[in-house]
């Protein structure tokens, strides 16, 4: 694990009462960033570190560079611990109801009573107004936000592959997070931050809404839209390879034709523009297809990157472990799983001064920080063997 001694948020103190993906990716972010980030789980954990499935990856990704401490909450002692440890905080993240923040005391109305310095960061489905009383999902955001309408196919609404509004939800937490930080380093004060699933996925189709705005015509699902280039698409090829490729310009069109000797192709003047290529593709398209496919995807990839033109093979998930360039450029980083098995995980993607946030923490294991927690809070030896005998502490 490496250890930056420069990053940009040590000695910043995040507390964090989160689960599922949305609350913890706004703590991982912090965390990668250099702040010292503790979670606050129920004695029982945290529900996503046993989630199986599509959530199996929850916990591992979402709360490294974290530390945990586990409280009865609902205990006089655990909401007395709960506070010393605020107390010492910077940041409150938390992305629960609102309803049950303010019954444990948790609230950002009661926090800043106790600290006008303190910043809030609250996730929930909805910012204020009409539908706040719901219960929002990442796919309820997507159905009824326009994203589930562009993915699928007409008259079949289809789910991102990946829970892309809870996770960008909890970046722009962060994003909040960081420009109140920067507002109270000028103020000396606090004050809440929201961020909302809903208005998140709205940000997400915004081009499509103003798309609308400008053409008059109501922007059609991905696999139906009119892209704007003429070759976009994904070929099927030999073995029953796949591959996407692309030619997005007037200059590419023509290295494209010169590198696979497509003479015929280079001299109609019907396809010369790109424009004369999208009206062409009913009959372009299939053409290219046929030519394309006795070709392997290891063939196509070797002559479309060595004339500077974009593909993609397609590519499991899985696979992206073994992937050279994320190796090379140190895009992962080895990580340990709560159960002690070693496995590598993606960083953020972006460079500080030419280098990557690294992993300082693994995910931690249920109550892996408690003991040291609350002796830096001032409990003695005593206090903290009595807290766990008591079952207010794990």
């Amino acid at each position: 694990m490496t250890q930056q001694s420069t990053l940009p948020l040590s000695g910043i103190r995040v507390v964090e009462f989160t689960h599922m993906v949305m609350g913890p990716t706004c703590g991982m972010v912090l965390g990668d960033l250099g702040a010292e980030v503790i979670k606050v789980e129920p004695l029982t954990g945290d529900n996503t570190r046993k989630l199986l499935g599509s959530g199996a990856g929850f916990y591992p990704l979402f709360n490294r560079n974290k530390k945990s401490i586990a409280v009865d909450m609902k205990s006089a002692q655990g909401r007395e611990v709960v506070l010393k440890l605020i107390a010492t905080a910077d940041v409150v993240s938390e992305n629960f109801k609102t309803e049950t923040m303010q019954k444990l005391g948790l609230d950002y109305a009661t926090l800043s009573k106790l600290d006008p310095r303190l910043i809030y960061v609250s996730h929930k489905g909805f910012l204020p107004g009409p539908y706040d009383h719901r219960t929002a999902l990442d796919e309820v955001v997507q159905m009824m936000g326009g994203l589930a309408y562009m993915t699928g196919r007409p008259g079949d609404p289809l789910r991102a592959g990946s829970s892309v509004n809870d996770i960008m939800g909890g970046v722009f937490g962060a994003v909040g997070a960081l420009a109140a930080l920067m507002q109270r380093a000028q103020t000396g004060q606090g004050q809440e931050v929201q961020s909302a699933l809903f208005e998140n996925n709205i940000f997400l189709v915004a081009q499509h809404m103003l798309q609308f705005a400008v053409t008059g015509k109501a922007a059609a699902p991905m696999p139906e839209r009119i892209s704007p280039w003429g070759i976009y698409d994904v070929f099927k090829v030999k073995n029953g390879e796949q591959i996407f490729l692309a030619v997005v310009g007037d200059g590419q069109w023509k290295t494209f034709c010169e590198a696979f000797g497509y003479a015929d192709l280079a001299a109609d003047e019907r396809i010369a523009a790109n424009n004369g290529r999208v009206l062409a593709r009913e009959w372009l398209i299939p053409l290219l297809r046929a030519r394309l496919a006795a070709h392997t995807s290891a063939e196509l990839s070797a002559v479309f990157e060595q004339h500077g033109l974009p593909f993609a093979p397609i590519t499991d998930p899985q696979y992206l472990f073994d992937d050279p360039h994320l190796n090379a450029t140190g895009g992962l980083a080895p990580m340990e799983l709560p159960d002690g098995r070693a496995t590598k995980v993606p960083l953020l993607p972006l460079k500080l001064g030419g280098e990557r946030l690294g992993l300082r923490l693994n995910p931690p294991k249920l109550g892996e920080h408690t003991d040291a927690l609350l002796r830096s809070l001032g409990y003695s030896e005593g206090e903290v063997a009595q807290l766990h005998a008591d079952g207010v502490v794990l």
